[in-house]
């Protein structure tokens, strides 16, 4: 038995590049890197040193506001270099990765024979409690906390990005011992939402309540699902976890090995051959990018995510920690004469003004980096709400972040929203506003002021 969540409102971007369905394992890299700030609001403070040998699994460093909060290294090997900004901030930990991996033995745990306290004891102590996040903040979850309950998304609506119904396929015990053990975590349900028509291993899990969603994206987003079934109130927590982190959390309890091993989908339109690959947390991008048609010298922005919320890294660069796309896209850093004042065709867009693309709605487009515009004041046009499917008002919600008004943030819904539920009105955006990074900042000033 599930419930169906039809979502109406939102934008489907369909985009050339879609990685083909076929699976193969990435050159193994030399050198892996942790970067501390994928865990927003963590201060790390290291447990191993600059040459210190580590094994997979084994902690490297932990959260300076909550000790028990651990985080594993993905491989193991030599801790070779930790770069450190001002005032000695540690911004990267990189490590040379063992030709022979070995991996710290957490031992196997039984999840039917163990309380609460004793499953969030286990993952604190082997490094899987960063895959847990909570809302309010979208940070990673306090420990102390009991949430109301557990949202797990395994359809991803957003462009490009990895489809879970296909990286799952396989894995169903490690999705039934994780979902298990984060059963026991909280007074409430397990919320686990699928594509309506897809064949998700997540549909036949025991212990959840199942959610069947349809519609336009963001339809897959957490956030959405969160909002349809159990809004986040004021003094209330949820608590949220990705599909794939599921698998790591579930290897960990069946093998007592924390596997930072992950699917990665390699898209976009500069890449001449999208399709899938095996690495692991933190592994070097050019192992995926370089190999697989897209060109050293070429023009192109590699993204970490989807290309709607996920980070820039540059060619030298590593896969961020929650990820599992990467997108390569041509960089829009040429200049449109009188674009503003000609038909257009090669653009997507909500307005029937001038752009055509709705005359061929399954037309994919190869879109750049270009924002088409500046910086500039909000302009009141409706056309946030036509793309966000939350029962929030989303300029109000922004504008209220801009001049922190903390009592009006809290009217308005601020507790059940994270970045990414702004990324299509960013994207939509006439004004170029940085509606993501807006409201991340609000969120901030929310755990200063009201923690």
């Amino acid at each position: 038995m599930s419930n169906d969540i039809k979502i109406k409102k939102g934008l489907n971007i369909k985009l050339k590049g879609e990685a083909e369905k076929t699976t193969e394992k990435a050159i193994i890299s030399n050198f892996y890197t942790i970067r501390p700030e994928d865990f927003h609001g963590v201060t790390p403070k290291l447990i191993a040193k600059q040459g210190a040998k580590v094994k997979a699994g084994e902690p490297i460093f932990y959260d300076k506001n909550d000790e028990s909060v651990k985080f594993a290294s993905p491989v193991s090997g030599e801790i070779i270099d930790i770069a450190r900004g001002e005032k000695r901030k540690i911004l990267a930990i990189k490590l040379q990765a063992d030709k022979e991996q070995t991996y710290q033995d957490n031992g196997k745990f039984n999840v039917d024979a163990s309380n609460a306290e004793a499953i969030k004891a286990h993952l604190l102590a082997a490094g899987c409690w960063p895959f847990i996040k909570q809302r309010p903040y979208d940070v990673i979850a306090k420990t102390d906390g009991v949430p109301k309950a557990i949202f797990i998304s395994g359809y991803a609506s957003a462009p490009l990005v990895a489809d879970l119904d296909y990286v799952l396929q396989g894995k169903e015990a490690e999705l039934q011992a994780a979902v298990t053990a984060l059963g026991k975590l909280t007074e409430g349900k397990v919320h686990v939402s699928v594509g309506k028509k897809s064949n998700s291993p997540l549909a036949s899990l025991a212990g959840v309540t199942l959610h069947k969603v349809s519609g336009p994206h963001p339809s897959g987003n957490v956030g959405t699902l969160i909002n349809k079934v159990n809004p986040v109130n004021k003094g209330e927590v949820v608590w949220t976890v990705a599909a794939q982190d599921l698998v790591i959390i579930g290897e960990l309890l069946l093998t007592g090995k924390f596997n930072a091993e992950r699917v990665v989908a390699l898209a976009g339109s500069s890449v001449k051959k999208p399709r899938y690959f095996v690495t692991k947390i933190g592994s070097e991008i050019a192992t995926m990018v370089y190999d697989n048609g897209v060109e050293k010298d070429g023009n192109d922005r590699i993204i970490s995510g989807s290309i709607l919320s996920g980070k820039e890294v540059k060619p030298d660069g590593y896969l961020d920690y929650y990820s599992n796309t990467i997108t390569v896209i041509p960089e829009g850093d040429d200049y449109e004469f009188f674009g503003w004042n000609k038909p257009v065709f090669n653009k997507i867009s909500t307005s029937r003004a001038l752009t055509f693309s709705w005359l061929t709605p399954n037309k994919k487009f190869d879109l750049n980096t270009n924002t088409n515009g500046e910086h500039r004041a909000f302009v009141l046009t409706g056309n946030y709400e036509e793309v966000f499917p939350l029962d929030i008002y989303p300029l109000q919600i922004l504008k209220a972040c801009m001049y922190k008004d903390l009592d009006e943030m809290e009217a308005l819904g601020m507790y059940e929203v994270a970045p990414e539920d702004f990324a299509l009105t960013e994207f939509i955006c006439v004004s170029k506003q940085p509606h993501q990074a807006i409201i991340r900042k609000g969120l901030d000033l929310m755990i200063k002021e009201i923690g």
